[in-house]
């Protein structure tokens, strides 16, 4: 019986599509995309600065990343293998978030409040930065909760190295949430001298869209390919370890922009990764010409 739920349960998530069933998510990152332009457009005609604390760019920098975060979630939430239940608490706890996130960073920014360490505004202004704090933990705790499975159950089918990618992509954004923990308990993104938690948040969090993108151009090499693994493995692990100097030098007090052993390291490994990408595109892009080379077999391609 066990055996028989297990195969079902593969044979579902095999089905699975990238975005499939996730209109909302699809609409909600394309909406903090559409604000950033917004504020873009603001930016070249009014400037940046808003008075006392406001900032625009920071607005802009904030809702074109969570719109693209927003749009990762959605785009692997059809592989998780979650329940149709839980995928529904999950949509209202993470798009509730989401919005809250993208409604306070602007307007307060527009207002000239820092939405988050504000030191000119009132009371009520304070109450709303301390909502901003308990937000960013949900939103935290919800994108633990769409990780977990993908941890828990082994990959099934032809969307294994997809599966994969998405597993390395999770350890990075944890990092990343460790920095975003980092500068709710400072009030501030920086630390010592230079360091910089905000490198460290953005860094974390592009993983959803690096190492995923590596799987899924493998995928049509097929999951049992060793080349494949290979070059998904190295990427993955590359990016990872990247993150992780990066986030030591940070903890540090130094910048990562300096040429000292930490961060060349770290950009030594982020080209691991590069190379590991273009080696993957190379071999998507040359399937047409491997196919007609062994006589028409047609092997499995990567899909959304």
């Amino acid at each position: 019986m066990q055996e028989k739920m297990a195969k079902q349960a593969s044979l579902q998530l095999e089905e699975q599509t990238l975005f499939k069933g996730e209109r909302k998510f699809i609409l909600v990152g394309l909406l903090g995309l559409a604000l950033a332009v917004l504020l873009r457009v603001l930016i070249l005609w009014k400037g940046a600065v808003v008075l006392p604390e406001g900032d625009l760019e920071s607005a802009f920098s904030f809702n074109a990343a969570l719109g693209i975060f927003v749009l990762s979630i959605g785009a692997v939430l059809p592989l998780s293998g979650m329940r149709e239940a839980g995928k529904r608490r999950f949509r209202v706890l993470f798009l509730s978030g989401a919005l809250y996130a993208y409604l306070i960073e602007t307007i307060q920014h527009l207002r000239g409040i820092n939405p988050r360490f504000s030191q000119a505004g009132s009371t009520v202004d304070s109450i709303f930065g301390l909502l901003f704090g308990i937000d960013s933990m949900l939103l935290i705790l919800a994108t633990i909760l769409v990780a977990v499975p993908f941890f828990r159950r082994r990959p099934a089918g032809d969307r294994t190295l997809l599966v994969i990618g998405i597993r390395y992509a999770f350890v990075s954004t944890m990092l990343a949430f460790v920095a975003g923990i980092a500068m709710i308990a400072l009030q501030s993104r920086f630390t010592g001298s230079s360091g910089n938690f905000m490198v460290l948040h953005g860094l974390g969090f592009h993983a959803l869209q690096t190492v995923p993108l590596l799987g899924w151009l493998l995928e049509f090499d097929g999951a049992q390919s060793r080349r494949a693994r290979r070059l998904l493995h190295t990427g993955g692990i590359a990016w990872n370890l990247g993150v992780v100097l990066v986030g030591i030098q940070t903890f540090l007090g130094f910048t990562v922009f300096e040429p000292s052993p930490l961060p060349l390291l770290a950009a030594l490994l982020l080209l691991v990764w590069a190379a590991a990408a273009v080696t993957a595109f190379l071999l998507w892009r040359s399937r047409p010409v491997r196919r007609e080379r062994e006589g028409g077999a047609a092997p499995a391609e990567g899909r959304a």
